[in-house]
């Protein structure tokens, strides 16, 4: 490498971004359900947050690569999802919440995808690195959930928009102090037939597809595990809690992300993390009052969501180099974090409707078995002699 990486302008980002989520995921339900919206409507919601990745990655990145300063569209986004998060301050029914959700989730989805290949074009050639630099969101993730579940133990969920409102605001700071590296800045535009063709190789669907199915298993979790929990008797700091024990576990990982592909490829270790989670899920939905059973399913984070999302960028780093990286992403966020969580929470809405919590975490069992075997079947890295022949 001819530059320096600046890891710590970087790392902020995904601080920030995830410190948005530690109070997002875990308790947004519970403010929902504080606004007097139903299990079915609380689905609904949250389900925006997965359907407006279909569009928002893809659609900012075309917008990205096309402009002169492709940066200017990150700062947009990060200061457009503050400005429409204040619209929750108010007192809004259904049909408010919706447009709330819509608008705050497209520009706010619209930014992550950006950034990793922002990251990534530091990190050309040395992609191993990636997890030291995105353990930070972790580290923020983690902060914040700890934090806001003493905070609700004490104050009313209605005051989580406010309490999230800074949050947000540290987000576009980042953004005001990042740019693209030199492997992006200096690459020739991407060859949209080139990127077609990586597109339709049959490792590159499998994989897709399987991220695809490992997002729906993660429905009822992202989706309704505070609820579960809540209904099983467990505290606010508690829930904070479990939320915190699953993250801080996947800091390590990421921490030794080189060390572990130094010793596997990345598909062995996508295959590993995509099992594990079929084991959580079955776990949570046999043993919901059992404390220890929870931990160590919780612990199982490490593996199948920070070895996963490192493996996954392992593979979208090879599957998809250099300029073709921004287009990967946006593929890859608007088909299997948009339709896979959009679908993962509606589904985890009406199996809960149906069934309870114990059925919406046996059906993500089944999900993420499924996908395990497609990944051990048909997922492989694209040959070297085949990944540089040109369409």
């Amino acid at each position: 490498m001819s530059h320096a990486v600046p890891q710590l302008r970087l790392s902020s980002f995904y601080f920030m971004y995830y410190a948005v989520l530690g109070g997002f995921t875990p308790y947004w339900s519970l403010f929902l359900k504080d606004r007097g919206q139903d299990a079915a409507a609380i689905g609904v919601l949250m389900s925006l947050w997965y359907a407006t990745r279909i569009v928002a990655p893809s659609s900012w990145n075309w917008l990205a690569a096309r402009s002169p300063r492709p940066i200017r569209w990150l700062q947009l986004g990060c200061f457009a999802s503050l400005a429409s998060f204040c619209a929750f301050l108010l007192p809004l029914e259904f049909a408010g919440l919706f447009l709330a959700m819509c608008v705050f989730c497209f520009f706010h989805n619209a930014t992550m995808p950006q950034f990793e290949a922002i990251t990534l074009s530091h990190l050309h050639g040395i992609s191993e690195r990636y997890g030291a630099i995105r353990v930070w969101g972790s580290i923020g993730f983690i902060a914040v959930v700890a934090l806001f579940g003493l905070l609700l133990d004490h104050l009313a969920v209605a005051w989580l928009p406010l309490l999230m409102l800074p949050l947000l605001a540290g987000v576009a700071g980042s953004a005001l102090v990042n740019d693209y590296g030199p492997a992006q800045r200096d690459a020739p535009p991407a060859a949209g037939a080139e990127f077609r063709r990586r597109l339709r190789r049959p490792e590159v669907i499998a994989f897709f597809i399987a991220c695809l199915l490992v997002q729906l298993s993660f429905g009822p979790l992202y989706t309704f595990f505070s609820l579960y929990l809540e209904q099983h008797g467990y505290r606010p700091s508690a829930l904070g809690a479990f939320w915190s024990i699953g993250v801080a576990v996947e800091v390590l990982v990421f921490f030794l992300s080189p060390r572990l592909f130094a010793r596997w490829p990345a598909q062995t270790v996508l295959l590993a993390a995509i099992a594990s989670a079929a084991l959580r899920w079955l776990a949570t939905a046999l043993f919901p009052d059992s404390v220890a059973v929870l931990t160590l399913a919780q612990l199982t984070h490490a593996i199948n969501f920070a070895a996963f999302f490192a493996s996954v960028m392992q593979l979208m780093a090879q599957y998809f180099p250099g300029p073709l990286g921004g287009h990967g992403q946006g593929v890859f966020y608007g088909f299997s974090s948009g339709i896979g969580g959009a679908l993962g929470a509606l589904i985890a809405g009406q199996a809960w409707r149906l069934g309870g919590g114990e059925l919406a975490f046996e059906i993500a069992a089944l999900f993420s078995a499924i996908a395990a075997f497609i990944v051990w079947r048909w997922v492989r890295p694209i040959p070297d002699d085949q990944a540089s022949a040109k369409a």
